[in-house]
């Protein structure tokens, strides 16, 4: 398979609509579509269910798209990484999620520039997804939080673990309250649980508000439209008029530094040894 041939069928695949990922690649629809053909008649098999109305994966579909952005990941990662080698200032890129594990963040940026031979940190501030940065060769270095950001292929070591709390307006009545459960949260139907997009872009089917950040959700639940279960470091950021309630039953939260396996960055291992020291 050529690269074009990855880039067109990732493109299609993401946007289950020729038009949309002709338009998203600056091309004409015919080529597209006469490229997707031929692919699949060189494999073998069928990637798309094409209708009148729709476009839909098959399973051999599902498959090429999780190999697809793999590949161009790494092309992309490989071409970031060979331009940043021939560059005289070293640097790292650690990439996370807007608003998440400040505190930590910031000890561990103080620390880590307190090193001997330490190099500029560049910050790469994500609205969701972290990980990926870290695949299409965005960041070096990325602080994750499982169960929410998934390390799959990527090599890690845990920091901290905490509880989450359920962030509510102030005047609600849940609160005052010293602590909830899961299902207390979960069965407020005048402040549904807040939607985050997934790994494609698409949000989950639900009557919660769309989140993309922090600050949009919280100022959200100011205003008495959503809420939800976050990890309980947010506490730093909560803005006024919000309130922190310990969920019982939540799930713990575990934060890690992530990296890629095939990284052989001195100045890499250094960050992971003092965030681990941390």
């Amino acid at each position: 398979m050529e690269t074009r041939e990855m880039r067109y069928f990732v493109a299609v695949a993401e946007e289950l609509h020729f038009g949309r990922a002709a338009q998203r690649l600056g091309i004409a629809q015919p080529p597209l579509s006469r490229t997707i053909t031929q692919l699949e008649q060189r494999l073998g098999v069928l990637l798309l269910k094409r209708t009148s109305r729709k476009v839909t994966l098959t399973e051999a579909g599902s498959v090429l798209l999780a190999e697809g952005r793999a590949i161009l990941g790494a092309l992309a990662a490989a071409e970031r990484r060979t331009q940043h080698a021939a560059t005289s200032r070293p640097s790292l890129v650690l990439a996370a999620k807007a608003g998440a594990s400040g505190e930590l963040l910031a000890k561990l940026l103080d620390a880590y520039a307190a090193e001997p031979g330490a190099v500029a940190v560049d910050l790469l501030l994500c609205e969701s997804q972290p990980q990926q940065t870290l695949h299409d060769g965005q960041a070096d270095v990325a602080l994750l939080h499982q169960p929410f950001d998934s390390t799959a292929e990527l090599d890690t070591e845990i920091l901290n673990t905490e509880g989450q709390v359920a962030i509510l307006p102030a005047s609600h009545p849940l609160a005052g309250r010293s602590h909830v459960r899961t299902a207390d949260v979960s069965s407020l139907s005048n402040l549904p649980l807040a939607r985050w997009p997934g790994p494609g872009g698409a949000y989950p089917e639900g009557p919660g508000a769309e989140v993309r950040n922090q600050t949009q959700l919280f100022q959200l639940i100011a205003l008495g439209r959503t809420t939800v279960v976050m990890p309980e470091s947010c506490r730093v950021n909560l803005l006024e008029g919000l309130a922190a309630v310990p969920v019982l039953d939540a799930p713990t939260v575990t934060t890690v530094i992530a990296w890629p396996p095939h990284s052989r960055s001195r100045a890499l291992a250094d960050l992971v040894r003092v965030a681990t020291r941390l």
